[in-house]
């Protein structure tokens, strides 16, 4: 259960089961110096079947990177409060020629 509203929203970041476990950090770009926000990649069973996430709960509304890994991001997301704001993980790092 996710606590949403005014301000506060949620991310999930959808992923293959390729990246169980692995922590994925997100950031707001305009507080360079905060600390990141991780979540672990977890599989989660729902009624249509199975899907791994990373799910980050509590997020003040914003615009947020999704780090591919320490110094390259995956991409963006703008995260709207109240509600919940889904993000899939790219098949490679955002400005990527691959």
């Amino acid at each position: 259960m996710l606590d949403l509203g005014g301000d506060t929203g949620a991310l999930i970041v959808h992923t293959g089961r390729d990246l169980l476990g692995r922590e994925i950090e997100v950031s707001r770009p305009e507080r360079q110096g905060e600390p990141r926000t991780h979540s672990a990649v977890r599989e989660r069973q729902v009624l249509d079947g199975t899907f791994h996430s990373a799910v980050y709960p509590d997020l003040p509304a914003g615009t947020y990177t999704v780090w591919w890994d320490d110094d390259t991001p995956a991409g963006m997301v703008r995260v709207g409060g109240g509600v919940v704001t889904e993000f899939t993980w790219p098949t490679s790092p955002s400005g990527s020629s691959d």
